[in-house]
């Protein structure tokens, strides 16, 4: 497969920057609570739970809600297949950005 075409084939749900985002701050954490997550990304509260509620549907990231004293907490944590997965990508990216600093085109000549 050519270097293109496997870029244009990468994991959307991983690779959609907020995804990608989240995903890599989970991996170097055992969890994350919602505001941590959010104050970190940038993202709007419903924005960063659109993005989560994908995460959790494709079975990446394990959401646990509960209360500290009377007050909300979402807290979130990384499944083994969503470990699996932004390593994997994050590989893969590295794998790709090598083979394209090896890349030439052709040239092709007139005859």
């Amino acid at each position: 497969m050519s270097l293109f075409r496997e870029i244009t084939e990468l994991d959307k749900l991983l690779h959609e920057p907020a995804r990608l985002a989240i995903m890599t701050a989970l991996s170097n954490c055992e969890s994350a609570d919602f505001t941590f997550l959010q104050s970190l990304t940038g993202l709007s509260k419903g924005n960063l739970s659109s993005h989560l509620a994908k995460l959790e549907e494709a079975g990446l990231v394990n959401i646990i809600k509960s209360f500290v004293g009377k007050i909300p907490n979402t807290n979130i944590s990384l499944t083994e297949e969503g470990t699996n997965a932004i390593e994997e990508h994050w590989k893969r990216l590295d794998e790709m950005r090598t083979n394209a600093r090896l890349w030439k085109p052709e040239i092709k000549t007139a005859t």
